[in-house]
């Protein structure tokens, strides 16, 4: 692990026990990096931490919910006690629009729990977090927003593209509010992702996996894996001049 990009340190990553988030967590791992995994789902993420075990890494799991600033303190403390640090954090944790409607057609409570757990979520990581880098002298964020939050898609995720553009604003302003203490915060903006609640979403009707992968100028889905390679640069020291950045993962669908 001598020449890997995470050597010693210490991240947490909530929503890791599958897809995008999984595959971030085994990446920081099989990098160096020291690995809290964060989740409600409980037989997941142990699975995740299990893995990276298996593999020859370190990581844990700890149950969180990101609506719940409680389990955030909870999931910083887990990470400082088993490490001595936070270095990285990486607020992955989200939730989609299944089946798609439009706006009109849009609950309030579906709205108010894509609220919750995309936006109010990805503050309350940032709110337990921050303390404990700015306490240490620093740290790297990395948020997960979406290219939906980026442009307007036809795809009934009026919702999900307001906490998506929500969580872009938050980073920018944040990572402004924090540079001068070396805090470095930015998101990444995923395109269409070959993952479990992509193939939810397919089988609820709102689009084919043809349609999906059609939406990129390239015409190929992301994969998880892909996405994550992007989490490991800004979350290393190759970006150390980067902050307030929502970077596109998209395959050219906001190149326009």
């Amino acid at each position: 692990m001598a020449d890997s990009l995470l050597t010693g340190k210490s991240a947490l990553i909530t929503g890791a026990a599958q897809g995008i988030g999984a595959a971030i967590a085994r990446l920081f791992a099989a990098q160096g990096a020291q690995v809290v995994i964060a989740d409600i789902d409980e037989d997941g993420g142990k699975a995740t931490a299990a893995a990276i075990t298996e593999d020859g890494g370190q990581a844990r799991f700890v149950r969180a919910d990101v609506t719940s600033a409680s389990d955030l303190d909870t999931a910083v403390r887990t990470a400082v006690a088993a490490h001595g640090r936070l270095d990285i954090a990486v607020n992955n944790a989200g939730i989609e629009e299944q089946g798609g409607c439009a706006l009109h057609e849009l609950t309030e409570e579906a709205w108010d729990r894509l609220m919750s757990v995309n936006l109010k979520g990805v503050w309350l990581s940032m709110k337990a977090e921050i303390p404990q880098m700015l306490a240490q002298g620093g740290g790297t964020i990395v948020n997960m927003a979406s290219v939906a939050g980026l442009t307007g898609l036809p795809l009934g995720i009026a919702g999900y593209s307001a906490a998506k553009g929500g969580v872009i604003a938050l980073t920018r302003t944040a990572a402004i509010e924090y540079v001068r203490h070396n805090i470095r915060i930015n998101a990444v903006c995923p395109g269409v992702v070959r993952t479990a609640l992509l193939d939810q979403a397919i089988e609820a009707g709102m689009f084919t996996e043809p349609e999906a992968a059609a939406l990129h100028p390239s015409g190929v889905l992301i994969s998880p894996q892909e996405v994550a390679q992007t989490f490991l640069y800004l979350a290393s020291e190759a970006s150390r001049h980067v902050t307030g950045h929502a970077l596109p993962v998209d395959a050219g669908m906001t190149a326009g």
